[in-house]
């Protein structure tokens, strides 16, 4: 078995493969101050909980982009695995070209979802990943990764919003029937998801824009958006194809094929 694990800013997502059969996911808070020992106790007692030791697992492949809980993670794995995990960093095998003029800067989060995505659609695609930071990532029908888009993630712009303004209550990002608000609340939640909504068209569309410059067909190029707050963006626009919530867990599956040990 395969244990992947994708270790965001804010959370960590944690899938068990068999083969290409993803069998279980977990998820716990990214918590820099958490032990290896810790760690170890959260692997027994999932294992545990579906009838499953540790031993299953022969490989550990990780994307990280919060160095700080690196040591203890890699720590556990090689205490409570027995095995050194494989990491998504410079010198890995992925498949794309990466044409950034400094390879080296882009986040594993997404190397790993630009993989799954290319290989999803066979063809140009565009990531928008909606984590701690909102992120479109553009990649060729080559496999061509061109360039990033970084912005504030919805829930990092509601916290600053809140944090900001003495007089704004914190709020549940959810989608207000209409744009003007009637109240404080729903004023908010107006301002944090059609206005993300209104950049994430905008940017999609300039995207494919400077895409299609470069000789891509622009009808071809798809739209897929994953992370935590992709369902409530994605109803409200027609710019976004499809949601695939396992977008990081099954691009590090692909990248252990091209990487796992003989």
């Amino acid at each position: 078995m395969l244990l992947a694990i994708d270790v965001g800013n804010t959370n960590i997502a944690i899938g068990l493969y068999e083969d290409k059969k993803l069998l279980h996911i977990w998820r716990l808070a990214t918590n820099k101050e958490r032990t290896s020992d810790e760690f170890g106790v959260f692997f027994l007692t999932m294992f545990s909980n579906v009838n499953l030791t540790l031993d299953k697992v022969k490989d550990v492949i990780i994307a990280s982009v919060a160095p700080s809980i690196m040591y203890s993670l890699r720590h556990a794995i090689r205490k409570f695995f027995n095995c050194v995990p494989i990491l998504i960093e410079p010198g890995i095998k992925t498949g794309l070209n990466i044409r950034i003029e400094n390879p080296r800067e882009l986040g594993a989060d997404l190397i790993v979802g630009a993989v799954a995505a290319f290989n999803q659609v066979k063809g140009p695609v565009i990531i928008v990943d909606f984590g701690t930071a909102t992120k479109l990532s553009a990649v060729t029908g080559k496999g061509e990764f061109l360039g990033v888009v970084i912005c504030p993630g919805i829930q990092v712009s509601a916290d600053a919003l809140t944090s900001k303004a003495a007089q704004l209550p914190r709020i549940q990002i959810e989608r207000p029937e209409k744009v003007i608000g009637t109240n404080t609340i729903h004023s908010m939640q107006s301002g944090i998801v059609y206005g993300n909504l209104g950049t994430i068209e905008y940017l999609v569309n300039r995207i494919k824009d400077e895409m299609a410059d470069t000789g891509i067909d622009r009808k071809s190029i798809k739209v897929i958006a994953t992370g935590g707050l992709a369902r409530l963006i994605v109803e409200g626009t027609s710019e976004i194809d499809e949601v695939n919530g396992l977008l990081t867990l099954e691009g590090l599956r692909l990248i252990y094929e091209k990487n796992k040990p003989e």
